[in-house]
């Protein structure tokens, strides 16, 4: 996609100027989201970078003032993320004109985003509407002393990049876009399982490393036995480490499990949507895959 940064607008007493956010240092970015208590690492930001767009907002000595982002899945869809701006600059405008350049760089696509508390005024008065909350679990991971049992007409398997097709066929029916490429990425810095019946992909886990410790996502399966089933080696595996995972499931079996291994509720967000189906998750009736965790606020 080529790019055409080149606008500027007056923030305070100062011009500020955007441009790609491939052209800016990482350190930048960093400091950017440390500023507004986000865990993102330098190498979260990079993997940001390979799998989407941006544009950052500069001063004239090249300080980041903000940042935003989208990321096409298709040619109609795309989620915004890493929307972020000191308090001071975005109520002086500075997200509002940053996600205007976004809207311009996605005309004709639908859109997803998270959205925190202190944002959602802005993103509503753009034309989203909110859609549901995601629970962002985390905490030092504990094994439960009672493991749920694999379903007996299952088999746990170890995925790898020969599954990227029925990873990207699964989550496409539970997310309602088809996120090849992302998947693809994601596969390579996850460790992933996959639970088969009948050489048939039915659930998937992926976890990798971000922010303080793993995060596990995306997860997708058709009931919660089967959510459980692939998440439950990736809480084993990471059991007394800090381990995260982002759901709108707001109850049922699942969202005990993730209860049970020590992750609690530590934040929410609001999922909101511009044009487009979302596919609610707490809806689920088992007759077809949902997403149970996602990959990351940013990437849905």
């Amino acid at each position: 996609m080529e790019r055409r940064i080149s606008s500027s607008f007056t923030v305070d007493t100062f011009e500020a100027r955007a441009a790609d956010i491939d052209t800016v240092e990482l350190d930048w970015l960093h400091a950017l989201s440390i500023g507004v208590g986000w865990p993102h690492r330098a190498e979260d930001w990079q993997f940001l970078r390979e799998v989407g767009h941006g544009i950052v907002a500069h001063d004239e000595i090249g300080r980041v003032l903000g940042s935003a982002m989208w990321f096409p899945h298709g040619l109609d869809f795309a989620t915004v993320a890493m929307v972020i701006t000191s308090p001071r600059l975005q109520a002086l405008g500075t997200a509002q004109w940053l996600m205007k350049r976004v809207l311009s760089e996605c005309k004709g696509r639908n859109l997803r985003l998270n959205a925190t508390r202190a944002a959602r005024k802005l993103y509503l008065s753009l034309g989203f509407r909110l859609e549901r909350t995601v629970f962002q679990c985390q905490a030092e991971a504990q094994r439960p002393d009672e493991m749920p049992r694999l379903p007996e007409d299952a088999e746990l398997r170890r995925l790898d990049q020969v599954d990227v097709a029925a990873i990207v066929e699964l989550d496409a029916q539970g997310f309602g876009a088809c996120r090849t490429e992302l998947l693809a990425a994601l596969l390579q810095q996850s460790i992933g399982f996959g639970l088969y019946r009948r050489d048939r992909l039915e659930a998937f886990a992926l976890c990798r490393p971000f922010g303080r410790g793993h995060v596990i996502g995306p997860v997708v399966a058709s009931n919660d036995r089967d959510a459980i089933a692939v998440v439950a080696p990736h809480v084993t595996a990471h059991d007394g480490e800090f381990l995260r995972l982002d759901t709108h499931l707001a109850d049922g079996e699942f969202s005990s499990f993730i209860a049970r291994s020590g992750l609690a509720v530590f934040d929410t967000v609001t999922t909101m949507s511009l044009g487009g189906h979302f596919r609610d998750p707490n809806e689920r009736s088992g007759d077809g895959p949902v997403t149970y965790a996602l990959a990351s606020q940013a990437l849905g």
